[in-house]
């Protein structure tokens, strides 16, 4: 029997995770350019944990504190542990990517290098090169600069050696490489119906004798190298400045942030990494990774699509709700009966039709949306300023510290306000990550609320990729009390008791211990109970503490956590109830969905807010009820697909070793698939 509760580091467990990613890599029964995007989103991850939560802990050991944690009391016994994982995961996806390679030559598919290019392709590589690669490049001798050069966070450089024979010294240059202009891949003509590819990267290897051609060096290497920096945002507290000028001014000392992880080319010489590590101010204790020649693998979640369909996922028809097709009004259908949209198996098309709807109706007198991130083409924002022209009064609270999407939505602050928008910037100390909108329409002399409520961004982007809920209500038990949330994030009302909506940072922690300690005591008493949860992440240790408390007075207990989780499930007189599974598939798993069996009368909640400190305590989220009977049908229905899955669930254990469940199963159920069809008979 445990004798104290135990937890997974929530850093160690966030390894684990992007080890499933990197299973989806090497998951055959992926289409092989989906596996080689999979490579791209394990790179893509991993560059923002070190960024965000490696940073974290590497001040934690600079500065000498101590970690709460009592597996890692010591940061830096943390981030040696986060070394070796990195440095084994690095291992195991070098291996997934040769066999990629492999397996696309078989589909006459070919990346190829500097050294392998065909003659029939010379000339479109030069071409290429000139028009395109060389007017973008900005080659730097670095024995001609006073200064050493910043290297940028996030993007990638070549080291370059030149050498002349006879002469001992060697002279180094820097390149960045310009990706962001020029892309990462160029597919080139096809030959004897064998196709293409070669990396910028190799282009540029390829034409390097050009870039340097006035100095007639006898030979020239090129090693690729990145550096990623604290992303960690310094807000200061000047209080004669706007927040707008804060957040701009610290995105700026973000760009400076000091270096917390170096890759390189393993075969870099030895003269020219200890350059680069002097000029950085690194040394071995650092976050040194040796790599393969190519780095920045998160652009290969672009990796082109060539060869036949099979080769991709096969885009879905995103399927019809009945309800909102049978009405000309959205407005009409949402009145009759709540109506839950789930994403991406049915279509972002619907807000926004609800948003354009609002825009033109003569009738409708204002419409307020929190907005925390964007389409880099917001649909959304056209439709917003399309109804303040319309003369809609239109209040738009824009999150400024969602993190990375910080410059994108002070973009969209200032265009917003242009327009006649009303924009708001939240409020002090908190971030506002609830997903919610509210239009108010006159009808027969009354004013009737209108609601969106979510687990997801209004994001149509995101929304064709994430598994997201977005239920349309006009119950006016939920849309006053939505009201009262944007009052109060305006300012015009103080904090408010809640009788349906649960808010964080308010009451969300309270009324969940309040649900587990009612199934905890009707275990006690013999009565059925259970409790379903489905996160991106569950990390809040006095949550998990009673989860542990319920599972030992025998609450049934299933978790569905696709990302960090650091309750151990299964572990006798700990943990023997509570069973947690990982499912990661074609689409992110990004709703929060909670049940509890409340004796027999299931209670249903959808939420933005996962079970961590910071959605509980630090920002404003909006847990929802969901009262339809048909629509708990639905969240049941969902749920049990889910958990029967047994084809892309993963086990969640002590061991962090990611188990599959049984592939042995008499009937196979991929949940994502099984899904969609469950919603076209639905439709």
């Amino acid at each position: 029997m445990a004798k104290k509760f135990e937890f997974v580091n929530r850093e160690i467990s966030w390894l684990s995770f992007n080890e499933r990613v990197l299973q989806e890599a090497a998951d055959e029964r992926n289409p092989l350019i989906e596996r080689m995007r999979f490579l791209g989103i394990f790179s893509n991850n991993r560059d923002e944990f070190f960024r965000v939560r490696v940073a974290t802990v590497k001040r934690m050991a600079h500065f000498g504190m101590r970690d709460l944690d009592p597996q890692y009391p010591d940061p830096q016994k943390l981030l040696n542990q986060i070394q070796r994982i990195t440095l084994k995961q690095q291992e195991r996806f070098h291996q997934i990517y040769d066999e990629l390679l492999e397996k696309l030559e078989k589909k006459n598919i070919y990346i190829i290098n500097e050294t392998e290019v065909f003659p029939e392709h010379t000339q479109f590589i030069r071409n290429f090169f000139e028009q395109k690669v060389y007017p973008a490049l900005v080659p730097i001798m670095l024995d001609n600069v006073k200064e050493f050069p910043y290297l940028k966070d996030k993007e990638i450089y070549f080291a370059v050696e030149l050498l002349n024979k006879g002469e001992k010294k060697h002279k180094y240059a820097i390149i960045e490489l310009p990706v962001s202009t020029v892309g990462r891949f160029l597919v080139l003509p096809p030959i004897n119906n064998k196709k293409f590819i070669i990396l910028i990267d190799d282009v540029i290897r390829f034409c390097l004798d050009e870039v340097f051609k006035v100095f007639e060096y006898d030979e020239i290497k090129a090693y690729t190298i990145k550096v990623t920096r604290d992303a960690e945002l310094d807000l200061d507290n000047d209080v004669s400045k706007s927040f707008l000028e804060k957040m701009k001014k610290s995105l700026k000392k973000r760009k400076l942030g000091e270096p917390v992880r170096f890759v390189y080319d393993k075969n870099i010489s030895k003269s020219l990494l200890k350059y680069f590590m002097d000029k950085l101010g690194m040394d071995e204790d650092d976050n040194l990774i040796p790599g393969q020649r190519y780095h920045n693998f998160k652009d290969f979640i672009k990796f082109p699509v060539v060869g036949d369909k099979s080769l991709t996922y096969e885009r879905i028809n995103q399927l019809p709700i009945k309800q909102l097709e049978s009405e000309k009004s959205v407005f009409k259908a949402i009145k009759k009966k709540d109506v839950l949209i789930h994403y991406p198996y049915q279509s972002f098309n619907y807000f926004i039709d609800l948003l354009r709807e609002a825009a033109i109706d003569p009738q409708v007198r204002s419409i307020k949306i929190t907005i925390y991130r964007l389409a880099s083409e917001s649909k959304v924002v056209n439709a917003l300023i399309n109804a303040a022209k319309n003369g809609k009064k239109v209040t738009a609270v824009i999150e400024l510290q969602a993190r990375f999407d910080e410059e994108n939505n002070i973009y969209w602050s200032n265009q917003l306000q242009e327009e006649g928008v009303k924009v708001l910037h939240g409020m002090a100390g908190l971030k506002i990550h609830s997903k919610i909108c509210i239009i108010k329409r006159k009808e027969n002399g009354k004013y009737i609320n209108y609601c969106s409520i979510g687990t997801g961004n209004y994001n149509e982007s995101t929304a064709n990729l994430y598994s997201d809920f977005s239920l349309f209500t006009a119950n006016t038990s939920l849309t006053n009390e939505v009201a009262r949330v944007f009052k109060m994030i305006e300012g015009k009302i103080a904090p408010y008791y809640y009788k349906h909506l649960v808010l964080s940072p308010t009451n969300l922690r309270n009324k969940l211990v309040r649900l587990i300690n009612t199934e905890k005591r009707n275990a006690l008493a013999g009565k059925e109970a259970y409790i379903y949860l489905k996160l991106n992440s569950l990390v809040d240790n006095d949550l998990i503490t009673k989860l542990y408390q319920a599972s030992k007075a025998g609450v049934k207990i299933k978790l569905n956590v696709r990302g960090i989780c650091s309750l151990i499930p299964g572990v006798k007189g700990m943990s023997d109830n509570i069973e947690a599974i990982s499912i990661l598939d074609k689409f992110l798993e990004h709703s929060r969905v909670y049940v509890f069996c409340n004796g027999g009368k299931p209670k249903y909640y959808i939420s933005s807010a996962d079970w961590m400190v910071r959605n509980l305590d630090r920002r404003i989220e909006v847990t929802c009820p969901i009262y339809d009977k048909d629509l708990q049908k639905e969240l049941q229905d969902f749920l049990e697909i889910q958990n029967q899955d047994n084809i892309k669930a993963r086990i969640l254990n002590a061991k962090q070793n990611n188990p599959y469940r049984s592939k042995n199963a008499l009937k196979p159920i991929r949940a994502q698939f099984d899904l969609y069809e469950y919603y076209k008979q639905k439709s």
